[in-house]
């Protein structure tokens, strides 16, 4: 039998057509086609998302995830007119904390991909118009580490902070197969109705699908709704390039962790737990081995790393009340009402879900972690399910349409 680290990620490849991406959303955000599969009678169903109501019930809790896009994809031109594209991935200095560095003013180091970096010389000046105010920024390529760069921005505006100048220039950042260029419509469609921190480089996809109205019809069902906060990194597209996943590196993200949701999760652990998005089952998947590492004492228990939980049968044999339970217990005594945490979790077949029963989802790459992720909660049915939705008219990857998956 294979370990986890011995995945072929050639066995998690499927024929996914040019005319089967969507490249458009759909003109609503609740019309996109539903897929829904019980998991206990592997049964496929066919609907629309506003239907979603239908296959919910009081016993279930929906976890969204409100992180927001940022503006990160920066275009812009050397001295001599050549075109290039700053992507900025996340935060090096003054603080690697997101939402602090959002707020920096003045100079501030990021992470950054860089198209046509060989152009890239000397020190770039970007003309930005900030509330009607103009300033210059300038951008200075720094050292490469693996295939991104050290990217510092300088400006002399101290009233004005990356994140607003950022908003102001910068353009949604589409994921690279959806290939054309952002427009007007991606600044709303690309962005959740509920999205509310600042911090993704990328849209937590699964729930571009909810519009104001569908949410305030779950509610008015008797449905839970909460908030979890991951910051999408570009990493999410990362294409999986080696035969056997134990390769592939896994990207490195921010999740904030606030005493009240952990408060009410306990207190509703009798609830099947839903998550909207691999975002949020990554988010609350990482919170049960932080609570799981404090409860052992185990070192840096504020960042899980990628294999920990598979390397360490310990943190899967905690209780997923107990692993909360302590992490409640660490931020009350220690007066904190939010951590900030980082995860490099990935979840692949055998990975045992402790917190979520079920799974809102787009359909994802082939050969992606996120197919992985999904192939955890669904073995080997994924085949059968995604071959369904290419044969019944399912459009894939960001803005395609949805899966519901749950026991």
């Amino acid at each position: 039998m294979l370990t986890q680290k011995e995945i072929i990620i050639d066995d998690y490849n499927y024929e996914l057509p040019d005319d089967k991406i969507a490249f458009f959303p759909k003109a609503e955000r609740d019309t996109s086609q539903l897929l829904i599969y019980n998991i206990s009678n592997k049964q496929i169903t066919d609907s629309t998302f506003d239907k979603l109501t239908d296959f919910l019930s009081s016993d279930m809790i929906l976890i969204f995830n409100n992180s927001k896009v940022i503006h990160a994809r920066l275009p812009v031109q050397n001295a001599t007119g050549a075109a290039i594209e700053i992507f900025c991935l996340e935060p090096l200095a003054p603080t690697t904390e997101l939402s602090n560095a959002l707020a920096a003013t003045g100079k501030v180091t990021w992470k950054c991909l860089v198209g046509n970096a060989k152009r890239w010389k000397t020190p770039i000046s970007i003309p930005v118009t900030v509330n009607q105010k103009a300033i210059v920024v300038t951008a200075t390529k720094g050292e490469r580490t693996d295939d991104a760069f050290q990217v510092v921005f300088t400006w002399e505006a101290t009233d004005i902070s990356f994140a607003e100048w950022v908003e102001a220039y910068g353009k949604m950042p589409l994921p690279p197969y959806i290939k054309r260029t952002a427009d007007k419509s991606d600044e709303q469609r690309y962005q959740t109705v509920y999205a509310q921190y600042d911090g993704s480089v990328a849209a937590p996809t699964a729930g571009l699908h909810f519009s104001q109205k569908l949410m305030e019809n779950i509610k008015n069902k008797g449905i839970t709704l909460d908030y979890v906060t991951l910051h999408v990194g570009a990493g999410t597209f990362k294409p999986v390039t080696c035969h056997e996943i134990g390769d592939h590196f896994m990207h490195n993200e921010q999740i904030v962790i606030y005493y009240d949701f952990i408060k009410r999760i306990i207190h509703h652990f009798d609830k099947k737990i839903i998550a909207v998005g691999t975002t949020v089952a990554r988010t609350l998947e990482s919170i049960y081995l932080i609570g799981s590492k404090l409860l052992l004492n185990e070192a840096d228990p504020f960042h899980v790393s990628q294999w920990e939980y598979y390397e360490n049968s310990k943190l899967q044999d905690i209780n997923p009340a107990d692993a909360l339970q302590t992490l409640c217990n660490y931020m009350k005594n220690n007066s904190l009402e939010y951590i900030t945490a980082t995860t490099q979790l990935m979840i692949v077949p055998s990975y045992q879900h402790k917190i979520l029963n079920g799974i809102i989802t787009n359909f994802h790459q082939p050969k992606s972690t996120l197919l992985l992720l999904v192939a955890s909660l669904l073995g080997e049915e994924w085949h059968s399910i995604y071959a369904h939705a290419l044969t019944h008219n399912y459009r894939f990857l960001s803005y395609g349409d949805a899966n519901f998956y749950y026991k």
